[in-house]
């Protein structure tokens, strides 16, 4: 079963990649070279916490060695309900130009709800970038908010790859 309450054949764990050292050292600057390929240029990197730290970290880490420097942020599920109260912690920016990130997109859900927190808090979201797109409508979902969709590799990719 997978987040999305859906059922599929094929179950991806990014996290067995995303929180490895060898896999970070990948993500990080493969991440960059897409956005930078496709004329993207964040100031933060973010999305939805657990799938999404990682990969915001690790972008982040990547660009410390570049010319521009990328912020990671995280977007909490609930807003705390003490101290800042904040819904998005790190060192976000409401003037900030933002990637929302994600480990795998299915349905688009995680990505369209940091969408909308982003949004919500001033920042203006630039694309939304995957580590692995399940090609199952949550590509076109987030299109047709008018957010386009970058990802490393699609699940069928890593299916054939086998």
């Amino acid at each position: 079963m997978l987040a999305s309450g859906r059922t599929s054949s094929v179950y991806v764990d990014a996290r067995l990649t995303t929180m490895r050292p060898e896999g970070l050292s990948l993500i990080g600057p493969l991440s960059l070279s897409l956005l930078a390929a496709e004329h993207v240029e964040p100031d933060s990197v973010g999305g939805l916490t657990l799938g999404a730290d990682p990969v915001a970290y690790a972008i982040a880490y990547a660009s410390a060695a570049g010319p521009r420097p990328v912020r990671a942020f995280t977007v909490r599920k609930e807003p705390k309900t003490h101290g800042t109260a904040r819904l998005i912690e790190g060192p976000f920016l409401p003037t900030d130009r933002v990637v929302v990130v994600e480990d795998v997109i299915t349905t688009g859900a995680s990505a369209l709800r940091a969408i909308s927190a982003v949004r919500a808090a001033g920042a203006t979201v630039l694309a939304v970038l995957a580590v692995v797109d399940r090609n199952e409508g949550g590509r076109e979902a987030i299109s047709s908010a008018g957010i386009p969709v970058l990802a490393l590799v699609s699940a069928g990719e890593l299916v054939g790859a086998r």
